[in-house]
């Protein structure tokens, strides 16, 4: 039975790749592969470094919306990528016009 690590991260925790792979349902392969294609832990350590890799919240909020894309439209991690950069520029712009007044 697959559990589910529901919690608020501060900014200064970082989950293991073991903990965003179980907080995500995913296998650790998985984030392996998204950080490799370049889609998760953009700024991180070097690929290589398995043991450094250290996860923010923004990072688990990235890697469960690109699962719920690859799921869902059975996407690769590629376009979920895309899909994700695409989404999250959209929610800055929004942002930035609410900041500006431009509802």
């Amino acid at each position: 039975m697959a559990t589910n690590v529901i919690g608020v991260l501060l900014e200064d925790s970082a989950l293991s790749l073991e903990e965003l792979a179980r907080a995500c349902a995913v296998e650790p392969d998985w984030v392996v592969q998204h950080v490799q294609t370049g889609v998760l832990l953009q700024n991180g350590p070097p690929p290589g470094q398995l043991t450094a890799w250290r996860f923010t919240s923004l990072d688990l909020v990235r890697a469960r919306r690109l699962h719920e894309i690859e799921s869902v439209f059975d996407a690769n991690a590629e376009l979920a990528g895309l899909v994700v950069d695409l989404s999250e520029e959209v929610a800055r712009l929004r942002r930035r016009l609410q900041v500006l007044g431009a509802d």
